[in-house]
């Protein structure tokens, strides 16, 4: 149970308690006061606590009038916790809190080809700008307090706020129709159970960990891990070449990272190849001209990588081009390989 969900329960348990007792202090203090029956000491009990002022079942004795004054006390004050209280329900926002969590539950069951971000620190926060970026859906698991804080100050973020090595946690990110998951927590020993865990649940998921620790990324490998990310090395590794290649670092950055993205390197599969293309070369088939884009590398079917393919490189179904280009010009390539242009 979440804090919310205590704060709630609590608030309810309490109001209870103290209509129950307003009621119950009343009927037994008439009873013995003033000698009334069940029946007439309930009645007394609401027209005391409500103050409606109607006739009194008979002329109340000085203990009953003090005893009177005593429950009204009692009442308004009881009444006036309770009321405060739903009121603080709905003006500090937990209402609102748990519309918007419905809402966001909502939209995350309707999710698919998704990306789930487990943990938000500096690592899974740069995660979700870069796919904000690429307008791919991607759903937040974090645990924190203050990091849930930060995610709900941007409207259109999802979340689940609860623990990634836990199979229902996950399960609510939509892990079963998932596309890949990201696991940026800085822990080595967290990333590793949720790595375990999402590949059992989903075998063939794409997963992305991060690690800290030299030796982790091995066991993060066997763990089910697709690839892994030590962001300590890729520094050091990217210090070093702004000495040695500043000028290709920052080329390579500004492709990669820009903003506007007016050209930027994507992935061009050739699995939609038209029959008319099959058998012919990159020479042959003139995509540069034809397209405007330049083919940096390849991955062909066996899973190998080429570096700039020569114009004589004979293209087939199962290559996946690098290509360096505009978002148009990647369109009309994929519309050129498959025979539409």
């Amino acid at each position: 149970m979440n804090q919310f969900e205590e704060q709630k329960s609590s608030t309810v348990r309490i109001a209870v308690v103290l209509i129950v007792s307003v009621f119950s202090t009343g009927i037994v203090g008439f009873h013995f006061i003033e000698g009334y029956g069940f029946t007439d000491s309930l009645y007394m009990t609401v027209l005391s606590v409500s103050t409606v002022g109607f006739e009194v079942v008979r002329p109340l004795s000085p203990q009953g009038k003090l005893f009177v004054s005593f429950l009204i006390i009692f009442s308004l004050g009881s009444f006036a916790f309770v009321g405060s209280s739903v009121v603080r329900f709905f003006i500090d926002g937990e209402f609102v809190k748990k519309l918007k969590k419905n809402r966001v539950s909502k939209r995350i069951e309707k999710l698919t080809d998704h990306v789930i971000i487990c943990g938000y620190g500096r690592n899974g926060e740069q995660a979700a700008l870069e796919l904000t970026d690429h307008n791919h859906p991607f759903v937040i698991i974090e645990r924190r307090e203050n990091a849930i804080s930060r995610i709900q100050e941007d409207p259109n973020l999802l979340f689940v706020q609860g623990d990634a090595t836990n199979e229902e946690v996950l399960r609510t990110a939509g892990i079963d129709h998932a596309r890949a998951l990201i696991a940026t927590t800085p822990n080595d020993a967290d990333n590793m159970f949720v790595v375990l865990t999402a590949r059992s649940m989903n075998p063939g998921l794409t997963i992305i960990s991060r690690a800290s620790e030299i030796g982790s990324d091995t066991k993060l490998r066997r763990a089910g891990a697709t690839n892994v990310i030590m962001p300590e090395r890729m520094g050091g590794q990217r210090m070093a070449r702004l000495v040695t290649q500043p000028d290709v670092v920052e080329f390579v950055e500004y492709i990669l990272l820009q903003r506007n993205r007016d050209v930027s390197i994507h992935e061009v599969h050739c699995r939609n190849m038209a029959a008319s293309n099959f058998g012919r070369t990159i020479g042959e088939l003139k995509m540069g001209s034809e397209t405007g884009t330049t083919i940096i590398g390849l991955k062909n079917g066996e899973g190998k990588y080429v570096f700039n393919p020569g114009s004589d490189y004979i293209l087939s179904s199962l290559d996946q081009l690098f290509v360096l280009g505009s978002p148009l010009q990647v369109r009309n390539l994929n519309k050129f390989l498959e025979g539409k242009m």
